[in-house]
């Protein structure tokens, strides 16, 4: 049956993207380790992410501790050294969250550089850019 024929109905294929988007905000972020907001004061961006190169493991990042590539770390032009931030595939909308550690990109047009731990996490596969939304995250208290 047609959705022309039954205008009451709703095609499948958007009932299928409600169930996934409803399914993805009911997924836990795979790299928070305690629960973190966003913080009401800070800017969200959009724009593109990369990834590091895993040629990059143990070189010292802006923080001064070594990269590691098996870790949620991130390097931000603007966010502060030692933050946190939720980083949001656009295309498939899987988050994590990372740790800001060093700075970069240096790129025109990318606003973030993950490491390749988060950059599986986020379904980035061989695309190596994707867009991205990036939020600031306020600490929980006593961290």
């Amino acid at each position: 049956m047609s959705h022309a024929r039954h205008p009451h109905r709703k095609p499948r294929r958007a009932v299928a993207f409600l169930v996934l988007a409803a399914s993805l905000a009911l997924v836990p972020n795979v790299a928070a380790s305690e629960p973190a907001t966003a913080d009401p004061t800070a800017d969200v961006q959009r724009g593109k992410a990369s990834f590091y190169s895993r040629r990059f493991a143990g070189k010292t990042m802006a923080d001064g501790t070594p990269f590691d590539p098996e870790s949620f770390t991130a390097a931000s032009k603007t966010l502060p050294l030692g933050s946190k931030a939720r980083v949001v595939n656009l295309r498939n909308g899987k988050s994590v969250v990372v740790d800001i550690r060093d700075r970069g990109p240096f790129v025109k047009g990318r606003i973030i550089d993950v490491s390749p731990k988060a950059a599986r996490a986020l379904g980035m596969g061989r695309a190596g850019v994707v867009r991205v939304e990036v939020t600031p995250l306020a600490e929980p208290p006593g961290s």
